[in-house]
């Protein structure tokens, strides 16, 4: 079982010293969640809440991931930087790829790729993007991203949503065979796009582990009948606060648990998120690895 830390909710003048924390504590993983703009009035469309509202506020604080997790990277020298979620349709894909390349140098390696279609139409109609559209140029998206990363010499491409080229797109990924990029969302037709398409699947929003695993269950069954058993495969969830949640996500299928420091303690000081990130490697992430997790390696 690997662990990643959420920095959402935490202040951007503390993701460098939380991150080096949570490097030094075993962690494997730090992740920022995304969003362009939102509206003056955020919709009640969230599809991982019950009531469709969203834990974000239209006064919420955005930044952007890329500048946000370089920092992180020069702090850093083994943990992995990732995204949970980039909303991939929103941007050219030469955008993206610019962006998460420049990424992949500076840490050395370290990037992944989360990346989702989104749920508020709004940011699609503020850059006049099709919000109906977003499933298809996802799709059209992923591929063409790696293309970009590992293709030698020019590349071209005349798809349904994007013309360009020849162009020469350079430098390519420094991991290979290339960047993972992990597919984030709960509809059946993301979890189809994660099993076929994706190197790891991001759940959200499960309400139980029985849900979790059927959801699981269903996405292997699409890697199976793509052919794509043999690939490497991570599924991310962050359905696990402590030791006991890490063991039903590992029977589940799980092989990254995602956590994050409890609302009051992300909002206080950062010498309280320190101490809270301390004691969950304590008690969980050293416990599991020379415990159980060792004996199962």
């Amino acid at each position: 079982m690997k662990f990643g830390l959420s920095l959402v909710g935490l202040r951007p003048r503390w993701y460098a010293e939380v991150s080096r924390r949570a490097e030094e504590n075993g962690f494997e993983s730090v992740w920022l969640g995304e969003h362009l703009v939102l509206p003056a009035e955020v919709p009640s469309t969230y599809l991982y809440s019950d009531d469709g509202l969203p834990p974000i506020r239209p006064d919420t604080p955005l930044y952007d991931a890329w500048v946000m997790l370089a920092g992180v990277a020069s702090v850093t020298s083994r943990i992995r930087l990732g995204t949970n979620v980039y909303i991939l349709p929103l941007r050219h894909p030469l955008v993206t790829a610019r962006s998460v390349i420049s990424l992949d140098r500076l840490s050395g390696g370290r990037v992944t790729l989360g990346a989702g279609v989104g749920w508020l139409a709004d940011e699609y109609v503020a850059v006049g993007q099709s919000f109906h559209d977003r499933g298809s140029q996802m799709d059209e998206i992923i591929p063409l991203l790696r293309t970009l990363w590992t293709a030698d010499g020019p590349v071209e491409h005349h798809g349904g949503h994007y013309h360009f080229g020849p162009v020469v797109f350079s430098p390519k990924s420094l991991q290979k065979p290339c960047i993972p990029i992990e597919v984030g969302g709960t509809s059946m037709r993301a979890m189809r796009r994660a099993a076929r398409l994706g190197d790891g699947w991001i759940e959200l929003g499960s309400k139980d582990h029985r849900q979790l695993s059927e959801r699981i269950a269903a996405v292997q069954e699409e890697r199976a009948a793509a052919g794509r058993t043999h690939l490497p495969f991570e599924i991310t969830s962050g359905f696990a606060q402590d030791l006991a949640g890490v063991e039903a996500c590992e029977q589940a299928g799980v092989t990254r648990v995602v956590v994050q420091s409890p609302q009051d303690v992300a909002l206080s000081t950062l010498d309280e998120v320190l101490a809270w990130l301390d004691d969950y490697a304590a008690s969980v992430v050293v416990k599991w690895s020379s415990g159980r997790g060792d004996s199962q390696r």
